[in-house]
């Protein structure tokens, strides 16, 4: 079996799938790349065991049918180092277990193993739960709350990102127990069949949500999900990934959020980041504890550490409505969430020291409604 193709299009492929190999691996056959033609088309694929992502493109040249495995190290070195724009010819030899790949200046060969030995994709069964959602805004929902998710091995429900998918839209929450995020979809909410909502939720794993991250486009293109109680399917015109669900049941994540916050607070997002990044320093290194005084239009953020005798003060214009309040904050946590909004002005909304902080946008994008919530941290004076 022999295709050509360019190798511009073939390395962009090969370093997407690459994205699921471990550099650790139970099965040695998980350290390779499986390279499978058919009709004419080429298909790359590979796995952790978790989560198998493949991608399909089409060689200028091919002649036969075969599939073969190719370690996914070895693979990927050899063809970044091609000039990009050159051909580049696959031959594989299926009595001596190797594929010879030549190019313009020169070739090499690689031991060739036997795609049979990989594991089989899990399939959903045949009445799935499925949603389509555009690749930008789930790229948007899953930066805004990859960071929020714990490593907890007594919970693993909270590892990972909660889609909780409704009759009046689609929630992406995470919490790792000191800040949630909450985003609503406005715009996808649950498929009616009949006179009911065909709802649904899954937990999405750390790593296949870090691998979306990297791969999924801003391009507006349609995400189609599909997902059942174990496994889900996440398909675009480009790849294909399945992986495994967290199995459990995820916290009422509403429950937690409290309501009737009579302190608002009106703040540039920017200016009181900045400010944050200048305090926080001098705070002490195990808490990071950061005072936050809100009165007169003024936010002031007061660090200490008394042990090595160092004291921060800034001060920030605001708008605020609400009694002065005194409240703390681990200052790393309310960075992240100012750090994974786009919005110029952020609104806090505040009922007293004890009670958890809400942190929204003010400009809010079309079609969402963005929440994040943040634990407050105990005061000693």
């Amino acid at each position: 079996m022999t295709f050509t193709i360019i190798n511009s299009e073939l390395c962009n492929k090969i370093q997407m799938v690459n994205k699921v190999v471990n550099s650790k691996n139970v099965l040695p056959i998980l350290d390779n790349i499986i390279f499978s033609v058919a009709d004419g088309i080429l298909t790359l694929k590979a796995s952790d065991s978790e989560n198998t992502l493949q991608t399909q493109l089409t060689p200028s040249e091919s002649s036969g049918e075969a599939s073969f495995a190719v370690n996914a190290k070895n693979i990927t070195e050899a063809v970044k180092n091609i000039q990009q724009d050159m051909e580049v010819t696959f031959e594989y030899d299926e009595s001596s277990a190797s594929v010879k790949v030549s190019y313009f200046s020169g070739l090499f060969s690689l031991p060739a193993d036997c795609a049979d030995e990989f594991p089989v994709t899990p399939q959903l069964n045949d009445n799935p739960i499925s949603f389509s959602i555009t690749d930008n805004i789930l790229l948007g929902n899953i930066g805004r709350t990859l960071f929020a998710t714990a490593q907890d091995e007594l919970r693993p429900v909270m590892n990972g990102i909660f889609f909780d998918l409704t009759a009046d839209c689609l929630a992406v929450v995470a919490s790792d127990g000191h800040h949630l995020i909450r985003n609503k979809v406005l715009t996808i909410m649950a498929e009616k069949v009949g006179e009911t909502a065909k709802t649904g939720s899954f937990i999405l794993p750390k790593r296949p949500a870090a691998v979306l991250k990297a791969i999924l486009s801003k391009t507006g293109e349609q995400v189609t999900i599909s997902f059942n109680e174990r496994n889900i399917e996440i398909r675009t015109e480009n790849f294909t990934l399945t992986s495994r669900l967290i199995e459990g049941r995820y916290p009422n994540y509403n429950s937690v959020i409290p309501l009737n916050n009579q302190n608002i607070m009106k703040v540039n997002r920017l200016d009181m980041l900045s400010a944050l990044k200048r305090v926080s320093p001098f705070s002490n290194e195990s808490s990071n504890l950061i005072r936050m005084h809100v009165e007169n239009n003024v936010l002031q953020l007061d660090a200490q550490d008394y042990d090595f005798s160092k004291t921060a003060v800034e001060k920030v214009p605001c708008e605020y409505d609400g009694q002065p309040i005194t409240i703390g904050f681990k200052g790393v946590s309310v960075m992240e969430l100012l750090q994974n909004m786009n919005s110029l002005e952020v609104e806090a909304q505040m009922a007293d020291p004890s009670r958890a902080a809400l942190f929204l946008p003010v400009d809010q994008p079309e079609g969402e409604d963005i929440l994040m919530l943040q634990m407050p941290m105990l005061i000693n004076d």
